[in-house]
Formats: C-alpha cells, sequence, structure tokens
C-alpha cells in the first residue's frame, strides 16, 4: 500500500491559471513554509500572495525604537512577564514614587 506523494513545491512566479486552480495549496504554503509567490497572466506580474504579517511588515514597518525595546526586554527577561506580574510592577514602583514625593514635602 503506497501513501500519497508529496506534490513537488511550487515556483514563487505561478500563471494565474496555476493559481486558481491550486489556491488552497499555495495558501498553505503561504502559511505554513512562509512562502510568497508573484502570479503572473500572459507572462506578466499582475499579483503577489503573500502572508498577512508579511504583509503588515512592507505596508508598517516596526519604528526602530520598539525593535530596541522589543530587544531589550528580551536581554532582560521582561518579555515572559504576564500581564498580571507587570501590573503588580507598576503598583510597587507607584508606592515608591509616592513615598518619595511624601517625604520630600515638609509638614506644616
Amino acid at each position: 500500500m503506497q501513501g500519497k506523494s508529496k506534490p513537488a513545491p511550487l515556483s514563487n512566479v505561478v500563471p494565474a491559471l496555476v493559481a486558481r486552480t491550486q489556491f488552497g495549496r499555495i495558501l498553505r504554503q503561504v502559511e505554513r513554509e512562509q512562502r510568497s509567490f508573484v502570479v503572473e497572466k500572459r507572462g506578466s506580474p499582475k499579483a503577489i500572495i503573500l502572508s498577512v504579517a508579511d504583509y503588515i511588515k512592507l505596508a508598517a514597518p516596526e519604528p526602530e525604537i520598539l525593535r530596541v525595546l522589543g530587544e531589550e526586554s528580551k536581554r532582560k527577561g521582561t518579555d515572559r512577564l504576564s500581564r498580571r506580574q507587570i501590573d503588580s510592577l507598576i503598583r510597587e514602583a507607584r508606592k515608591q514614587t509616592r513615598g518619595k514625593h511624601a517625604a520630600a514635602q515638609p509638614r506644616p
């Protein structure tokens, strides 16, 4: 008994007819293999099929400051904090700040 053989991967440039008949397969490759495809009609490129994540990166690239902050967070390990842990740290920092301000204020 033979199993289904895996179809050969599609080229990154596909004719419109192949894109239409193999659309489900193309979408799976875009999603699972992070691939993108150029769809051509009569030898001329007409469209690109790419993942939503890739589209967002192209349409709205991450600002440099966010990239730097993300790298710093990973380096310090703070990228793994839960929302509850973050809220607790913020409350503690606010208490400390209030305590410093109260101590600095002269009493009548």
